[in-house]
């Protein structure tokens, strides 16, 4: 039965819905869907060794010294390399993968010396953590520990987004990442919040979590960080 007629004359069972979004929201999601592609991509290639190393050794706390290493020379230099890229696709929406492999080689170096101390203080956080908690002095140690571990987790991409931007503050980068996680508390949970929900997601289902997981996550972040270091900006 084709129903009765519509004040068109068009029985109103014939017709069908339609999706009307216009050429410019298309052109908007595909960003984006670029964009997450791209940094999805550029993460997993640039961390290979230590999710290979992640693969074979499901408890990598009994290797502490390999991935404390991987840790320390992998994350930092590719996320520093996708907030570039984020920072270069907010004017070309369409930015090329090859801006990731390029920002990824100007700024290891740079990302390197700025990413270690905070690994570094994370990596002792933990282990004083694990190794006071059954101490005498645990109770007032664990906790300053801990909070300490959760600054220096939470600064991290804070200072890592302040490298790619160029803006270059010397030593006082590391004052200025912690500062700016205490002015910005809600933003600075946020981003802990979403890092821990990644790690746990991609540790569950690695393949659909690193194609799908980072570049969403990082855009995110990238946001996040973008407006805890504007009071910064000259």
């Amino acid at each position: 039965m084709s129903g009765a007629p519509g004040f068109d004359g068009t029985p109103v069972t014939s017709r069908r819905p339609r999706l009307n979004v216009t050429h410019d929201s298309w052109e908007l999601i595909w960003s984006h869907v670029h964009r997450v592609l791209v940094v999805n991509l550029g993460i997993t290639v640039t961390n290979l060794p230590l999710l290979a190393a992640l693969q074979l050794s499901g408890q990598p706390w009994h290797h502490p010294v390999l991935f404390g290493l991987l840790l320390l020379v992998l994350p930092g230099p590719s996320i520093a390399a996708a907030f570039a890229y984020l920072d270069a696709a907010a004017v070309d929406e369409r930015a090329p993968v090859r801006l990731f492999a390029r920002a990824y080689r100007r700024l290891y170096g740079r990302a390197l010396l700025v990413s270690a101390p905070f690994v570094l203080a994370v990596i002792a956080a933990v282990t004083d953590v694990v190794t006071l908690r059954t101490a005498a002095v645990g109770p007032v140690l664990v906790p300053l520990a801990a909070v300490v571990g959760l600054v220096a987790a939470a600064s991290w991409p804070v200072a890592l987004a302040h490298s790619a931007a160029g803006l270059a503050a010397g030593r006082r980068l590391f004052l200025l990442a912690s500062y700016a996680v205490v002015r910005h508390g809600l933003l600075a949970v946020t981003n802990l919040v979403l890092m821990v929900v990644t790690l746990l997601l991609v540790n569950q289902a690695p393949l659909l979590g690193l194609a799908v997981l980072p570049g969403c996550v990082l855009f995110v972040l990238w946001r996040n960080c973008e407006a805890m270091i504007a009071w910064y900006r000259p």
